[in-house]
């Protein structure tokens, strides 16, 4: 049978059931007795079970099949939840979610999950996980003490042997990193960096794609061809951090290997060895008691479809040309005059707005999609950090179109982490000031107007001004006047400039500002913006602007001179006109007094170099945008109107263009440019 058909429904569907494993253990920590959730947790896994089977994923089938043994003898009580039997739950999950991400890019689902299928099997036989992680690390050191040499191919030996008659050395090194390590690639990374610097890394084992991918344990070997001695090699490898034994030994190209030198290793001060946890695989009884699957329940007829995204980006392209054409047909139809074709014209408009609406709403996914990931996140984190966090989520209802969805992800992140990391207090730290051990961490989503928020608020110990002044002031951010008379928003605003840290320590959690720079851009690359509200001791909020969507927006059509441009209506506050003797300067800008507040003024035929063809009158016509708390009003020369357009890229080509941040094709078939306001303003 061809599986093409229906994999991405297998890939959608696992996802899915993974997701509702999770939620759903996660809720079982916090009430171990409640069987009904372990029902649930355990048709998950029995469904999956299947659907793996039957697309012919074996490695995926088995894992799940013995993590299902295991819920089975929970849910018949007669094994106790512990958090020792949850880790190990937890632990298949990530395998299986890893298999599922593998197979969604091209693989087979394979994964050396034999490590955690041991776990599973101790817990079945109702030994303790301890003893069998014990037997698992005595079985990994067994396997490694024992003298291995890497394979290497003809080529690979050919070029050791020409290495070797030019005198120079070809070292096997053997690298273990600290089981404690968070971000093993990173590490990795580091050690090739040292390594190619030294001499070529001709071979690894895993294979590089494994080690990026962190597809292995602790250890991991290579091989390197360098003029260099075995004691610098060992020495500067062992000072990327988090390493904790480096082995290196003259490998042999020749049969004979009597006069091989020892090797030289080096440990971490603290002496101890970390070696790669590859597990024996039990034995399968030969008679197994066959368990009774559970019996189906009858599916209720459901009213919903799966629709391929690429379809919707199809449907959405094609929309937009109608849009252009919408545009083109109501200047032509107010050009004619003519009462029937207007009245068509309308109507038309109308049924293209419902339709419009229609095609946004089917691109708009929960942002619960994101935030699901979180909750095991921050168990995780908390634990790592020794912190005791109580996560909050609110509004996980809140729809955005999926563009944006993918695109956020990876920012909510690294401000949770950053949060957890740098926000909340250790217990013995809250105790001490008199608040609760744990802390609180709430991520909310909410909408307003043709915008959606999302704020990451913490009830920690905030950001300190000060601090942040002394890093800035010694990292050449702003001068001390500068710094001087700024307010707390302007001060907390400067950690999110590149490479800007408030921590003592950097940690691998994240470092408070280390990141914060490409959160900024990443956002307002969606038309975004972010702010930061905070209080000593009390916490701080990051807050997340976001458009609805990104494709199609309303504008205000201004004109410079005979050139046309599109101001997006999210970041107007209002429009006016004021006579040129009404102008004031203030540090050698002009500016305007706009309801007791000092704005100033930004000519756009200065900023993109217009040409002038047409006299200038007595009057400014002014655009007024805001940029979080800043204001700036931007001078054109007259006014269009209101209009919904569609948002086209520049292409690469042009992507790199001050303020500018895409065209539009009007109904007239000109071409406008869309204004990036935020960049105007400073």
């Amino acid at each position: 049978m061809d599986n093409n058909p229906y994999l991405e429904v297998f890939i959608d569907e696992s996802k899915e059931h993974l997701q509702a494993i999770n939620d759903n253990l996660l809720k079982l920590e916090q009430n171990p007795n409640d069987l009904p959730i372990v029902n649930e947790v355990f048709r998950s896994a029995h469904t999956l079970k299947g659907m793996a089977a039957t697309m012919g994923y074996q490695d995926l089938a088995n894992l799940t099949h013995q993590m299902e043994n295991v819920l089975d003898l929970i849910r018949n009580e007669k094994i106790q939840v512990d958090e020792s039997v949850l880790d190990v739950v937890f632990d298949s999950v990530d395998d299986l979610e890893a298999m599922v991400v593998d197979i969604s890019e091209g693989g087979q689902g394979e994964r050396n999950v034999e490590t955690v299928v041991a776990k599973l099997y101790a817990i079945e036989q109702g030994e303790a996980v301890a003893d069998a992680l014990q037997q698992t690390e005595s079985a990994s050191e067994d396997v490694h003490n024992e003298e291995t040499k890497l394979e290497v191919d003809e080529f690979t030996m050919a070029v050791l042997e020409q290495s070797a008659d030019q005198n120079l050395h070809n070292f096997e090194i053997s690298v273990s990193l600290r089981e404690d390590c968070m971000l093993k690639a990173a590490r990795v990374y580091m050690v090739f960096e040292v390594l190619e610097q030294l001499g070529e890394v001709v071979k690894s084992e895993p294979a590089v794609e494994q080690l990026e991918n962190e597809e292995f344990d602790t250890r991991f070997t290579v091989l390197l061809v360098t003029a260099a001695e075995q004691e610098e090699v060992v020495s500067k490898i062992h000072k990327v951090s988090e390493i904790d034994q480096v082995e290196a030994k003259e490998f042999s190209v020749r049969e004979d290997t009597e006069s091989q030198p020892e090797p030289v290793q080096e440990e971490s001060s603290s002496g101890t060895q970390t070696a790669t946890a590859v597990a024996t695989k039990p034995e399968k009884k030969q008679e197994e008691k066959p368990k009774e699957e559970p019996k189906e329940t009858k599916q209720v007829a459901n009213k919903t479809i799966r629709i391929n995204i690429d379809r919707l980006d199809v449907l959405m392209n094609l929309f937009e040309e109608l849009v252009i054409d919408r545009g083109r047909l109501e200047q032509i139809s107010n050009e004619l005059n003519h009462n029937e074709l207007q009245e068509t014209v309308e109507r038309m408009s109308r049924i293209s707005g419902d339709l419009q609406s229609i095609i946004l709403n089917m691109r708009m996914v929960p942002i619960e999609q994101v935030f699901n990931r979180f909750p095991r996140m921050v168990r995780q984190l908390s634990r790592d950090l020794n912190k005791k966090i109580d996560l909050q989520i609110v509004g996980a209802e809140t729809e955005l179109d999926r563009t944006v969805i993918d695109e956020i992800g990876d920012p909510l992140v690294h401000l949770i982490r950053n949060a957890l990391d740098h926000g909340v207090e250790s217990p013995e730290e809250r105790l001490a000031k008199g608040k609760p051990e744990t802390g609180t961490l709430e991520l909310k989503a909410y909408h307003s107007g043709n915008h959606v928020f999302i704020e990451i608020s913490d009830d920690g110990g905030g950001i300190k001004r000060e601090k942040v002044i002394e890093k800035a002031v010694n990292n050449g951010v702003v001068t001390e006047e500068q710094a001087a008379n700024m307010n707390d928003k302007q001060v907390f605003e400067l950690i999110m400039s590149s490479g800007f840290s408030t921590a003592d320590q950097i940690s691998d959690v994240s470092g408070r500002g280390v990141g914060l720079d490409v959160v900024k851009n990443t956002i307002e690359s969606l038309g975004g913006n972010i702010s930061i509200d905070s209080a000593v001791d009390q916490g701080s909020v990051f807050s997340i602007q976001l458009p609805l969507t990104l494709s199609i927006i309303s504008v205000m059509l201004v004109e410079v001179q005979k050139e046309k441009y599109a101001v997006p209506l999210s970041s107007i506050i209002e429009t006016a006109i004021v006579k040129k003797e009404d102008i004031m300067h203030a540090h050698n800008k002009k500016v305007i007094d706009f309801r007791g507040k000092v704005v100033p003024l930004v000519f756009l035929k200065d900023i993109f170099e217009v040409p002038e063809t047409v006299e200038a009158d007595d009057y400014y016509s002014l655009v007024i945008v805001r940029k979080g708390d800043k204001m700036a009003g931007l001078v054109v020369d007259s006014f269009i109107g209101q209009q919904e357009v569609v948002l086209k890229s520049l292409g690469d080509y042009l992507s790199g263009v001050f303020a500018i941040s895409g065209a539009t094709i009007l109904g007239d078939g000109q071409v406008a440019l869309i204004l990036d306001s935020n960049a105007l303003i400073k």
